[in-house]
């Protein structure tokens, strides 16, 4: 789907202070993008079950839904504000926020709501939307450091073996908007030996040996060639490609440490299975800067188009 400015900003909210570090990140995503606000919240009380379950609910706006009347609240009198509506959803909010992607150009939320236990790093809301979401899914920890000042740097992880140009598209895309520098991350596994019934072809690279040179350079021409067309699209933007073996989501993680946003792809949707790969996930979980999850199939314009 082809997404335009008249698409909504979604912002997730559900009281907590993880939803408003998120609400925050949204309110500045939609005015970099000149992009309406939708503030939503996903409710589900008990005084409202009886009515869902004999189809006799009525869904509500900010009047009603003390979370939304409090963040309008919040917002009231506040100058340099994206348009903004409210909008409240019967359900579960990882039933609920992921079907709202379809008619949104991005979905913003906290890593973490009121629900669960506070000490982990990635409730089940976060996964889900990253998980099923129509439109990229931006989720924003809850590090105080996750709306520090800006680094001026992004860093799109690309996938050597099956790189994806709507998550490289995004990346760029954000990173021109945004003047700020890309930072490509790639990984490659440790040259190493093959392994047959009859047992292994061939003993362990050294590190720095001359069969990890060449995986690394196969690695780098790869990587090259699926960034051209990107490059010349976004020539204003800087760009440092860092090839390195081993683990990607440590790579990952470890770069967002200095990022002000972190892009990675979804795994292509599985019917049985719509679940995060596990390069997404980890870096979901330890990320230090907000994630921007991209759906592969998200960009169906070439990649010359904006």
């Amino acid at each position: 789907m082809h997404r335009t400015p008249e698409h909504p900003v979604i912002a997730a909210v559900d009281g907590s202070e993880s939803g408003n570090r998120a609400l925050e990140w949204a309110v500045s995503q939609a005015l970099l993008v000149g992009a309406p606000l939708r503030i939503v919240h996903a409710r589900l009380y008990m005084n409202t079950i009886g009515a869902i379950m004999s189809a006799g609910f009525q869904e509500s706006g900010a009047d009603d839904d003390p979370v939304l009347v409090r963040v309008g609240a919040a917002l009231a009198g506040r100058t340099g504000l994206p348009p903004i509506e409210y909008a409240s959803h019967p359900g579960t909010p990882d039933e609920v926020l992921p079907n709202l992607g379809e008619g949104a150009q991005l979905m913003v939320l906290g890593s973490r709501g009121r629900g669960g236990f506070a000490s982990l790093l990635l409730g089940s809301n976060g996964l889900a939307c990253a998980a099923r979401a129509a439109c990229p899914v931006v989720v924003v920890p809850r590090a105080p450091a996750a709306l520090r000042d800006p680094y001026g740097q992004l860093v799109l992880g690309v996938n050597a073996a099956a790189p994806d140009d709507s998550t490289t598209h995004f990346a760029f895309r954000e990173a021109s908007r945004r003047g700020a520098r890309l930072r490509v991350v790639v990984a490659h596994p440790w040259a190493g030996p093959v392994f047959t019934p009859a047992g292994p072809l061939a003993a362990a690279a050294h590190p720095d040996g001359p069969a990890q040179d060449r995986a690394r350079h196969q690695v780098a021409a790869l990587v090259a060639a699926h960034l051209r067309p990107h490059t010349e699209r976004f020539p204003e933007v800087e760009v440092e490609v860092v090839v390195a073996p081993g683990d990607a989501a440590g790579h990952l993680v470890a770069a967002s440490m200095a990022a002000d946003l972190v892009v990675i792809g979804r795994h292509r949707r599985r019917p049985l299975s719509p679940r995060l790969g596990s390069v997404t996930n980890a870096v979901l979980l330890h990320t230090g800067c907000p994630v921007a999850v991209v759906p592969l199939e998200e960009c169906a314009v070439p990649a010359t188009a904006s």
